[in-house]
């Protein structure tokens, strides 16, 4: 199932997903007694996570039974002003009554991204004895139609079997470590979140446009047993014939 959702604004959107996580997370944990939801990065999640650490949302779930993954990193120490886990943990971890081992990040320390892709893949294993399947994963779009750090025509678009890579993109002429394709479309709740302007023209091309996957990689992300919910704002809908 593939569920659309326009708003009026980034706050709006945010809203909205907050309440979907909060609904998400609620039926997970009074099924399974945990929650397991893979992070994103950049900056639309960004609204998100400060709203479910504010006064109005952090009460509602019990955060000792969520548990964070991240559906990417950057090629960065966990410090740095790029990495996906600094900005979860200074806009949400932090605000939060967490377990020591509630969040789950890439270990960007070690040495060699083949190890650190390797590593994150079997922590992921051991979590869910056997091949991962997430309660919700949460995802951005680039403006090249990549998402997590699955970009336009690179290896990791092919992989079949693996959980996590180390991703080379040639445009950025760095590694990106990323969940695959298999682990997200065995998500049972996966939800874009895409606002500005800028974004039109791809979110148009991903949703209405000819199936490219390799030159749209957010194409490929349709869960084999699960739901997929886009949240757009107006701008990032405006070229949408639907909209």
């Amino acid at each position: 199932m593939r569920e659309t959702r326009i708003f009026e604004s980034l706050d709006r959107l945010s809203y909205a997903a907050a309440e979907l996580f909060v609904a998400i997370g609620a039926e997970s944990i009074a099924k399974r007694e945990r929650f397991a939801v893979a992070l994103s990065g950049g900056s639309t999640p960004k609204s998100l996570y400060k709203l479910l650490a504010s006064e109005q949302f952090r009460d509602v779930l019990d955060w000792k039974k969520i548990f964070f993954f991240f559906g990417d990193e950057r090629n960065v120490a966990r410090d740095s002003l790029d990495s996906n886990y600094r900005m979860a943990d200074e806009t949400l971890f932090s605000a939060l009554p967490l377990n020591l081992d509630s969040v789950h990040e890439w270990p960007t320390f070690e040495e060699g991204p083949g190890k650190i892709a390797g590593d994150y893949a079997r922590e992921m294993e051991q979590f869910f004895h056997g091949f991962p399947r997430f309660d919700l994963v949460l995802l951005g779009l680039g403006n090249d139609g990549h998402t997590a750090s699955l970009f336009p025509n690179t290896d990791a678009l092919k992989e079949k079997d693996a959980i996590a890579v180390s991703n080379w993109v040639p445009k950025l002429d760095d590694h990106r470590f990323t969940m695959t394709f298999p682990v997200l479309n065995n998500a049972a709740n996966v939800i874009f979140l895409v606002s500005g302007k800028e974004k039109a023209e791809t979110v148009a091309a991903v949703l209405e446009g000819g199936f490219r996957p390799d030159e749209l990689p957010a194409q490929f992300v349709q869960p084999v047993n699960g739901n997929l919910y886009w949240l757009l704002d107006q701008a990032a809908a405006s070229k949408l014939q639907l909209a």
